[in-house]
């Protein structure tokens, strides 16, 4: 099996940005499962800007990996607002980056219920200096669809929100 990621336009954009201010981005993914690092490490020349990924799938990668705690979870499932948030804050926490992004989702066909339904993805960007911004989507079609639409979104909010003060 061969796989291909086209550099995106989104990509090139975003690397120019976070060059511009000398910033890093971490991810902490879990519906997407590592998708958005691939993303960014399609471009060469990408270690300038991109410091780590945390694949976090399992609630216990989620807490072990990024801190985030195990009765946010149970409180909340891992699909929810907290555990993002908690996701972006603890991948900000355990790396050398000025922003992180995290999302954590349901991309199906299997998963989804009448509160969550498929295509429910919650996802978090957390900047150093101390600013956190979610976003609840509701995406469309099958789970690759999903899957490409929540990294698509990602980079374009980690795009908007790389500006220093």
């Amino acid at each position: 099996m061969s796989v291909s990621l086209n550099v995106s336009s989104e990509v090139v954009a975003l690397a120019e940005r976070l060059k511009a201010h000398h910033w890093r981005l971490a991810t902490a993914e879990s519906c997407t499962g590592g998708l958005i690092a691939a993303h960014c490490t399609a471009l060469s020349g990408s270690s300038d800007w991109f410091e780590r990924g945390f694949v976090t799938y399992s609630n216990e990668a989620k807490t072990e990996m990024l801190g985030v705690d195990a009765a946010l979870i149970a409180a909340h499932g891992a699909v929810s607002e907290p555990v993002a948030r908690a996701m972006a804050e603890g991948a900000l926490a355990r790396s050398r980056a000025d922003i992180a992004v995290a999302v954590t989702g349901i991309a199906g066909p299997t998963g989804g219920s009448a509160e969550k339904p498929v295509g429910t993805v919650w996802l978090a960007w957390a900047l150093r200096r101390g600013i956190v911004h979610t976003e609840l989507l509701h995406l469309p079609g099958d789970r690759a669809a999903v899957r490409e639409a929540t990294v698509a979104h990602a980079l374009a909010g980690v795009r908007l929100r790389a500006t220093p003060l």
